[in-house]
């Protein structure tokens, strides 16, 4: 028999069920699969894994990696985090990028999962992090928002047609100006319950209250970053935080022949880059630095959308580093950043000099 160094199972997350393969790496570095377990997505589903995991490996080094699926990983998530395993959620874009290098012909669940399993056996994952209940709270009165207020721009959209046609119809019009009416009160009302919850907590507001001093960020913005973001739990660095958002660069280039425009990726977090889409345009009216960002780049490239993503970049990072750093945003700061490291080369050069 083999000599096992490493094990993990990998899951395959759906709405109605689950699929689990356990794998092995061997000391020669070949993998093995051992077994696999189809459960429900609920309760009875939970229980049954973990006594499947218990019966047939009892190792207390076990890595669980599953797909970040909408909201159908998470309760599965909590279950084994708060049972101590070592659990690790993966984006999409990174699970399939991975399952692309296996060479797999065919696709299913159980095959889905294997390619997560092999994941947690090759890579050095980042344990996921249980979310705060004010934070997940937040995340979900903020996704209602975006709903409630794309639903009213669809309607609004709808009665603009409606009014100007040849033959409106009133008791239709009347009928749409009502709902409009309805989800603006439902706007104010969403909004002033996350405006309570951060007042409630004082280091969350203060936090954000500093993450508000940059140019076209407002408490909406700040709070979707960091409820989408967990706080930025399991975010590492700010490459990582980019790729996340999906706001990382995809280049498509091969030999002579084939060189494809360069695009931003658009496989992480939507409600990141839509959060981030207004306070870029209000950033680039009203802030230097980044009106000069945004006109370098539309200048080289004549694409305005092309400046507009390289600033939200810059915002996202900028609530990172605020975030993390627990400052204020300095307008000033790249120009003192320059002197300094300009100081520090001449320094150096009297000394070699001298």
């Amino acid at each position: 028999m083999k000599e096992v160094v490493r094990q993990s199972i990998g899951i395959d997350c759906a709405m109605g069920e689950h699929v689990a393969a356990f794998s092995v790496m061997n000391l020669d570095r070949s993998v093995s699969h051992l077994s696999g377990l189809t459960f429900k997505n609920s309760g009875a589903g939970f229980k049954k894994l973990e006594k499947w995991i218990k019966k047939h490996h009892p190792c207390p080094d076990l890595t669980i990696v599953m797909e970040a699926t909408g909201v159908y990983h998470e309760q599965l998530a909590c279950f084994l985090t708060d049972r101590n395993y070592f659990v690790s959620v993966v984006l999409p874009n990174k699970a399939k990028y991975f399952a692309k290098t296996l060479d797999s012909k065919t696709i299913t669940d159980k095959i889905s999962a294997q390619s997560l399993a092999i994941m947690g056996l090759e890579k050095k994952l980042i344990k996921w992090e249980k979310p705060s209940e004010l934070l997940n709270q937040l995340r979900q009165l903020t996704r209602e928002r975006d709903q409630v207020v794309h639903e009213r721009s669809q309607i609004k959209c709808q009665l603009h047609a409606e009014s100007s046609g040849a033959w409106p119809n009133s008791s239709s019009l009347k009928r749409m100006n009502q709902r409009i009416k309805v989800l603006d009160k439902q706007v104010v009302e969403i909004e002033l319950e996350i405006q309570e919850l951060v007042k409630k907590d004082t280091d969350l507001s203060e936090r954000i209250k500093r993450i508000c001093t940059i140019k076209g960020v407002g408490i909406l913005t700040a709070v979707t970053v960091i409820a989408e973001t967990n706080g930025f739990s399991s975010i590492r660095n700010k490459k990582q935080l980019v790729s996340y958002a999906g706001l990382d660069v995809k280049q498509h280039s091969s030999g002579i022949s084939v060189n494809k425009k360069s695009r931003i990726s658009k496989h992480g977090n939507k409600y990141l880059r839509k959060c981030l889409h207004f306070p870029a345009l209000a950033a680039i009216r009203f802030e230097k630095s980044h009106k000069e960002l945004f006109v370098r780049l539309v200048s080289k490239h004549g694409i305005k959308m092309k400046g507009a993503v390289a600033v939200q970049r810059k915002i996202l990072v900028l609530i990172y580093t605020l975030w993390k750093n627990e400052t204020v945003f300095d307008p000033e700061y790249e120009i003192k950043k320059s002197r300094n490291e300009l100081g520090q080369s001449r320094e150096t050069a009297l000394k070699e000099l001298a």
